[in-house]
């Protein structure tokens, strides 16, 4: 181990960039010999008050130029000095070196309509993990995943137990994260013109893709508390949902969860109508909440989705469903006719991730990155009315008078700061306004851009009717 550090503060560009150049320098120069080992992340970005995150990425782009390798479990290394190396391509994927714009971001804009989860240096794990799984298995990438091994459904076991519950491997089902997941389950255990029940606020894009397959909306009430009972089953008795799609834990996007006591209300009325419940466990299965969840309540007629999209890895669309009972084989036809099937690298990578504890490293680094993120939003936001919590990428606001949400949003936009207004969340049409945003805060690339990003917003929000001009 060498006690040789980077100054960030010394070179051009970003961070990340800084810190890989003055490695390579040093490599070059010979201060850090063949073999040296590299800090660990969290110990150079403690060291020099960076991120975990910004390390991660210098790391990678170091590993990228043939300068290091390393492994997961033992660290990395300075590899043999290359005589040349050859000059670095135009990546559209990464061309913003010199900036940090997210991709598809509209150019100069802040993304704070996003959840994704936060860059905590991620890149370097999975490039270690992916370079593993196409070493030993070259054979099974080039084809088809036909057979499913075991530890694929161990993984996503692990990766969905909670509290006293944890389904049996073989009610797992893999799947293109959890959105497919639960496309899958709809299309599977309803048909053409059934009925779903959704809250009246909540990730529409399940709504919108049941439509889709021909499938039609019900609403369901909800007050601060969360989803009424007596509503669920006065639009059970009523309208007949086939399934009610829920999110009892850290609600997107108003962060209610809901109590035992709620849930078990629920439970009752679904078997009493004999409705199927999906349960989406994204956020909650970060929040640490010990509530039991509806499948461990109900395991007869819940199907439980989650993945790593929120907590891990967006561009690793992975995920599982745990089904009831005998329903495994159903989900996972109907997830390979709806989404084309689960190909083998991604499944493996995500098996990975879980049972060598990576992927449970990477949720407590993004949760603590969170955890910072959501402090400053108290501090900045102090005196506005919202929901929150310590552990999820977003807070539900209360838009002070005179501000409408979709006005609030743009006029967001004209200050460079993307946000998404009360009418993404909702499900269907309906006449009740909540005079609300959801400020998601996961995808800026670093704390600097967030405060910018909040303090934007608080100005806006305290300028009233000056804060806009529609031009119209």
């Amino acid at each position: 181990m060498t006690n040789w550090i980077p100054d960030p503060t010394q070179g051009q560009g970003p961070l990340y960039a800084r810190i890989a150049d003055q490695i390579e320098q040093a490599i070059m120069d010979g201060v850090l010999a063949v073999g040296t080992k590299l800090p660990p992340q969290r110990n150079l970005a403690f060291d020099i008050g960076v991120t975990i995150g910004t390390v991660g990425r210098a790391y990678t782009l170091v590993r990228e130029r043939g300068l290091v390798s390393g492994e997961v479990g033992r660290g990395t290394y300075v590899l043999d000095k290359p005589e040349s190396r050859p000059a670095e391509q135009s990546d559209p994927l990464t061309a913003s070196l010199a900036g940090t714009r997210p991709i598809n971001a509209p150019s100069g804009k802040l993304r704070f309509d996003s959840t994704a989860a936060p860059d905590i240096g991620q890149g370097a794990t999975l490039e270690i993990l992916l370079g593993q799984i196409t070493r030993e298995h070259q054979s099974d990438i080039a084809s088809y995943a036909r057979n499913f091994p075991d530890h694929w459904f161990e993984a996503g076991s692990q990766w969905l137990a909670k509290g006293n519950f944890r389904p049996a491997p073989d009610c797992i089902v893999p799947t293109l994260g959890a959105h497919a997941g639960a496309v899958a389950v709809i299309a599977a255990v309803t048909a053409p013109g059934d009925k779903i029940a959704f809250e009246n606020l909540t990730y529409s894009q399940i709504s919108r893709s049941a439509g889709l397959i021909g499938r039609r909306q019900v609403l369901m009430e909800s007050d601060h508390l969360g989803l009424i009972p007596e509503d669920f089953e006065r639009v059970c008795a009523q309208q007949h949902p086939k399934l009610a799609f829920l999110m009892p834990a850290a609600q997107n996007p108003t962060v209610i969860t809901l109590s035992l006591e709620r849930r078990q209300a629920i439970v009752d009325i679904a078997r009493r109508h004999g409705v199927w419940l999906l349960e989406d466990d994204l956020y909650g299965a970060m929040t640490g909440d010990p509530t039991p969840l509806l499948a461990e309540l109900a395991p007869e007629r819940t199907f439980l989705v989650g993945g790593l999209s929120k907590s891990v890895a967006a561009g690793v669309r992975g995920g599982w469903v745990a089904c009831p009972p005998h329903f495994s084989q159903r989900i996972r036809i109907a997830h390979k006719m709806v989404s084309g099937g689960m190909p083998f690298l991604l499944a493996e990578l995500c098996a990975r991730l879980v049972l060598t504890g990576e992927g449970q490293r990477l949720r407590e680094y993004g949760i603590a990155e969170i955890r910072l993120r959501e402090q400053m939003a108290r501090e900045i936001f102090s005196g506005l009315d919202f929901n929150s919590h310590p552990h999820v990428p977003f807070l539900w606001l209360k838009l002070p008078e005179p501000w409408l949400s979709g006005t609030f949003k743009n006029a967001a936009l004209a200050e460079g700061v993307l946000v998404d207004d009360e009418d993404e969340f909702k499900a269907g049409r309906i006449d009740r306004v909540f005079h609300r945003a959801r400020i998601g805060f996961s995808s800026p690339q670093n704390r600097e851009e967030v405060r910018h990003g909040f303090e934007t917003l608080r100005r806006l929000l305290d300028s009233g009717r000056t804060g806009y001009d529609s031009f119209a």
